[in-house]
C-alpha cells in the first residue's frame, strides 16, 4: 500500500486553499478557487460548499468542458447549473471514482452550521481512499473515517487549528496526512509546519510547496 500512496501522492498538486488537482485516468479538482495559468480540463469537479472560495464559478469555467461531472451538495445546484447532488452519507460513482459525502462542520462556531449539510468527501483512486475533509473542525464522526491519505485544514478561524487538526488527525489516524486551507485567505504555511512537526514520528506528512 505504500507504494500505492507514494503513486497517488505523485499524480497530486495543491494548486492552494482546499484546491487539490489528481491527474490520473481522469483529471480531478477539489474546491477550485483563484486557479491561474495554464490548467488542464477537469473531468470531475468535487465541491464540498457554497462558499465563493470552494464553490467559484469563474474558476470551474476556467477547467471545465462539455462532459465535466461537478458534484456538490444540493444547495449548490441554485448556483451551478448541472451539478450532481450528493447528501452526507451518500455513495455516488462518478467517472468510473466511487465518493461518498461525510459530515464537514463546525462546532464552536457559526461559519459552517452542520444543519447546512455541507461534506467533505473520501474517494478512491488506485485502491487508495482520499478523505478531503472540507471546511470543517474536528467532528466525532473523523473517528469512523477509514482513509489512506487526509487532506485538513489547519489555519483556525473558519476552520480547525493546527493543533485541533493535530488532534484529528490523530483520531483519523491515516497513511499520510496533508494539510491545507492556508495561505490565500487565512493562515500560513507556519501552521503546516506546526502540524507536520507535531505529528513527526507517528503520521506521516506532506506539505506541498
Amino acid at each position: 500500500m505504500e507504494d500505492k500512496i507514494k503513486n497517488v501522492l505523485s499524480k497530486m498538486e495543491w494548486l492552494g486553499h482546499d484546491t487539490f488537482k489528481i491527474t490520473d485516468d481522469i483529471v480531478i479538482y477539489t474546491d477550485p478557487y483563484q486557479l491561474e495559468g495554464e490548467l488542464q480540463k477537469a473531468d470531475l469537479i468535487l465541491i464540498t460548499h457554497d462558499h465563493f472560495d470552494h464553490l467559484s464559478l469563474d474558476d470551474i469555467e476556467k477547467i471545465k468542458k462539455d462532459d465535466t461531472a461537478i458534484v456538490g451538495p444540493p444547495d449548490c445546484m441554485a448556483k451551478c447549473s448541472g451539478l450532481i447532488p450528493i447528501n452526507v452519507g451518500e455513495e455516488k460513482e462518478v467517472k468510473g471514482i466511487k465518493i461518498k459525502a461525510v459530515p464537514s462542520y463546525n462546532i464552536d462556531k457559526n461559519f459552517h452550521p452542520k444543519e447546512k449539510n455541507w461534506v467533505g468527501y473520501i474517494f478512491t483512486i488506485d485502491d487508495v481512499r482520499l478523505y478531503h475533509a472540507g471546511d470543517t473542525d474536528n467532528i466525532p464522526e473523523m473517528e469512523d473515517f477509514t482513509v489512506d491519505i487526509a487532506l485538513l485544514p489547519v489555519s483556525g478561524i473558519y476552520v480547525m487549528n493546527a493543533s485541533e487538526a493535530i488532534d484529528a488527525a490523530s483520531k483519523i489516524n491515516p497513511k499520510l496526512a496533508i494539510p491545507m486551507h492556508y495561505g490565500a485567505i487565512v493562515g500560513s504555511k507556519s501552521d503546516a509546519e506546526k502540524f507536520k512537526k507535531a505529528l513527526e514520528g507517528k503520521i506521516e506528512v506532506h506539505i506541498f510547496e
